[in-house]
């Protein structure tokens, strides 16, 4: 019987599907955002009914046996289920406040939507899968699971490492019962240490959601990243500490909100919202502050999970494992001396964590693999030489060179003489990161290639950092307290010397959000690495993601062309076809 593991993060963000073979294997994972176009594909479900088809004639052919695991429980908590009888949860239920005002930064109307929502996706999950199934392998069993959200975190991050033993963090929003929870694992088993539960239990993402707000940024809109930015530009702001540390302390495991003063508390922190008069300035100790808070916090509970489980690996995951200005910190400020966080560790992540569940339920124990390595990224779409030799044929304005074998170097020269460059290779990366897939890439040694980008490309603020990918080999050279970082998920010092080396990857506080770049993870962006290296003696690429502000990573060559053509990139790069504009034939 062949047997197909099909998982779906049915979050009502950032949702995504996953497809795991009867061995195990990963064959695809991505987020529906990516094929939608729409960023974070907010409330939308993650098979889609177009998409599918073609992803199960891909990867699943002639199956007997499908099982679909979502990473939502399908029961009600006992808060969702009584706000749901009073109709809370209706769009007119919205108007009310509820039977009692929560404990949480956020208020009681967007918690409520965030439930209606998530139910909404719960309660469709595989209705898409179903009917597409019925009609095209209509002799296909059908089986469907649901596990807990956190679980199927953590599940991602243990199954996805290296380590065969680890204590495992998920620091998150909300799940069905709490924001947090904390497990072992050992020999292929995942056992929970603890969850937190209870109203008066404070979430770590919320809270960063609130900062989000303080500083005139949009959460919904998954801006955190430019607090993280902004942070680096301020200072500590003593007043904002305490009250921070007012609102939430921690009590081993638990983050908890006071029993009594809490809004109050919270009313306060109003004074710190940005306000039509604000500076950067101000806000920029806003930010610094509220992460120094979040960084002190997650230190606390990290230190008593080592303390607690004995283990020097940790697994962090969740939401709030996206922090990469503080996973940079961990080893420094914690008792473990090695860190995995997966390449996706929010939501999106959770259709793999809920398909590798299934599959280790499913598969007796002589099946399942004990080491795998850690995870690869490159698990999305691909855009094939058949939708470039397609523009070959009705292209009318650009140049097309086919350059087989030389496409590497002809990209380092253009790099080296100051070129920023579109690059799409292979499969798209799973997570938020573009890892030198789905990438735009610059000099790194030039400091006005960040203003040239940001004008030019992204159109974003000027206080928001490029990452620097790094050939392995010559990292620990460029950056103190060195430690791998596959995807993108950490940020460290850049050594002194080596800052004006680099400068255009050199945040202001002398810090990098660095990618590791091995050959045997990704040989094709090793290689172009190396040709730039032999040119310059500078073994670094500038990196951000292919794509404009608020819109995710490109998917398809339309998409591509779209940023190509309406930017200020001065090349595309599609596997080994090299393509530039009319007005800019000379590079």
């Amino acid at each position: 019987m062949t047997t197909y593991y099909l998982g779906l993060s049915v979050t009502y963000h950032d949702s995504a599907l996953a497809i795991v073979n009867g061995q195990g294997d990963v064959l695809f994972a991505e987020a529906t955002e990516r094929y939608l176009q729409n960023k974070r594909a907010l409330n939308c479900e993650p098979d889609q009914l177009f998409r599918v088809p073609e992803l199960l004639a891909e990867y699943c052919p002639n199956p007997s046996r499908l099982v679909i695991a979502s990473n939502w429980r399908k029961k009600r908590p006992l808060y969702e289920s009584i706000v749901n009888k009073l109709g809370i949860l209706s769009a007119p239920g919205l108007l009310k406040e509820g039977f009692r005002k929560l404990h949480s930064p956020l208020p009681n109307y967007q918690l409520h939507h965030m439930m209606a929502s998530q139910r909404n996706n719960i309660e469709r999950a595989g209705l898409n899968l179903t009917r597409i199934v019925r009609e095209n392998f209509p002799e296909c069993r059908l089986e469907f699971k649901d596990y807990d959200h956190h679980l199927s975190h953590a599940a991602l991050a243990c199954y996805g490492s290296a380590f065969s033993d680890a204590a495992c963090a998920v620091l998150d929003s909300f799940g069905e019962n709490g924001a947090m929870a904390f497990f072992s694992y050992k020999n292929q088993a995942l056992t929970q240490l603890y969850e937190a539960k209870g109203l008066r239990k404070a979430s770590l993402g919320l809270l960063y959601m609130k900062l989000t707000k303080l500083c005139g940024f949009d959460w919904l809109k998954g801006e955190e990243w430019k607090v993280m930015g902004l942070a680096s530009y301020g200072k500590l702001n003593p007043e904002l500490y305490e009250l921070l540390h007012s609102v939430i302390t921690i009590n081993g495991f638990d983050c908890i909100h006071p029993s009594q003063g809490l809004f109050d508390q919270l009313a306060k922190l109003d004074k710190f919202k940005e306000r039509p008069d604000s500076t950067l300035e101000e806000l920029a100790d806003v930010a610094f502050t509220g992460q120094a808070f979040f960084a002190d916090l997650v230190s606390k509970l990290l230190n008593h999970l080592q303390q607690r489980s004995g283990n020097d690996n940790l697994c962090l995951t969740g939401g709030c494992a996206l922090n990469s200005a503080f996973n940079g910190q961990i080893t420094q400020r914690t008792g473990f001396k090695q860190v995995y966080i997966p390449p996706a560790p929010a939501d999106d992540g959770c259709a793999l964590g809920a398909a590798w569940l299934a599959y280790h339920e499913n598969a007796p124990a002589r099946q399942q693999p004990t080491n795998r390595g850690i995870l690869t990224p490159y698990t999305g779409s691909t855009i094939n030489n058949e939708a470039v030799e397609r523009l070959l044929r009705f292209n009318r304005a650009l140049t097309i060179r086919h350059l087989p074998g030389t496409i590497c170097l002809e990209t380092a020269q253009l790099l080296a003489a100051g070129r920023l460059i579109g690059w799409v290779q292979g499969r798209a990366e799973y997570g938020p990161r573009a890892l030198g897939n789905r990438s735009i890439l610059a000099d790194p040694r030039d400091a006005r290639m960040q203003d040239n980008i940001n004008e030019k490309v992204k159109f974003r603020e000027l206080f928001r950092p490029f990452a620097p990918s790094v050939l392995h080999e010559y990292a620990d050279a460029y950056f103190e307290n060195y430690h791998e970082s596959p995807y993108m998920d950490k940020t460290l010092k850049i050594r002194e010397a080596m800052r004006s080396r680099i400068a255009a990857v050199c945040h202001v506080d002398g810090t990098g959000r660095l990618q590791t770049v091995k050959q045997a993870w990704n040989p094709l962006f090793y290689e172009l690495i190396q040709q730039f290296y032999r040119l310059t003696g500078v073994p670094v690429l500038l990196n951000t993601s292919f794509n404009v502000m608020g819109k995710p990573l490109i998917h398809s060559l339309e998409d591509a062309l779209s940023v190509f053509m309406t930017t200020g990139l001065d090349a595309l790069v599609i596997n080994d076809y090299l393509i530039t504009k009319p007005y800019n034939e000379s590079v």
